[in-house]
């Protein structure tokens, strides 16, 4: 029965079906099922379109995207960040959200409300990179350990591990960046740009203190 409706769906106007005729698999996209008497429609990848699963263009693709992704993202969102970090440090000035707007605007000018947009930047966009490409080449990792069928029947802790490993890189690469961002956001007077932050913490703190 379902056959026969197959049959005649695959059939243009201009063919002609007989009964017994099985349905032509032409060779535009169509790929025989797992299933018997079933077709799948997959779209064709042109020739240098695609990348093989695995590769290291891959990989770099997916940093690229995470890149992307968290760097911009947090970077657009740099005033809201900068409003939140000083209510958390001085809730008596910063009262709220909108009164801590006000306070930033009649003190720095619009132009404060970029401060720390650069170690953001940076910053999350590193944190991107390690988060997508990582979590991908872990995904690999674990996978060849494992072995095909514990990696299928397991498939959901694999994830996991392979999305925890690849945030505890992350959030390193993130740190030294996080911490020019606060000391910028929060400490009045210490710097106003990465370039000025970046040597004074150097210079007074230790190198160890970037990644705390």
């Amino acid at each position: 029965m379902f056959s026969s409706l197959i049959s005649k769906a695959m059939c243009t106007p201009n063919e002609l079906c007989t009964k017994n005729e099985q349905p032509q698999v032409k060779s535009m996209g169509l790929v025989q099922s797992m299933t018997a008497g079933r077709t799948i429609a997959a779209a064709a990848v042109a020739e240098g379109d695609s990348c093989e699963f695995g590769s290291g263009k891959y990989f770099a693709l997916c940093g690229l995207g995470g890149i992307l992704s968290c760097g911009i993202t947090h970077t657009a969102v740099v005033p809201l960040d900068l409003v939140k970090c000083r209510m958390q440090v001085d809730s008596v000035k910063y009262k709220g959200l909108f009164q801590g707007f006000g306070v930033t605007l009649k003190e720095d000018g619009v132009k404060g409300l970029a401060k720390g947009w650069a170690p953001t930047f940076f910053g999350y966009s590193a944190q991107g990179l390690c988060k997508f490409g990582l979590y991908e080449v872990f995904k690999v990792f674990y996978s060849d350990a494992m072995g095909p069928e514990n990696a299928y029947l397991y498939r959901t802790w694999l994830y996991l591990g392979a999305s925890a490993s690849a945030e505890f890189f992350a959030d390193i690469a993130l740190s030294p960046m996080e911490s020019a961002k606060v000391k910028i956001q929060t400490t009045p007077g210490f710097a106003n740009t990465l370039r000025e932050a970046w040597p004074r913490i150097m210079r007074e703190e230790g190198r160890w203190l970037l990644s705390i």
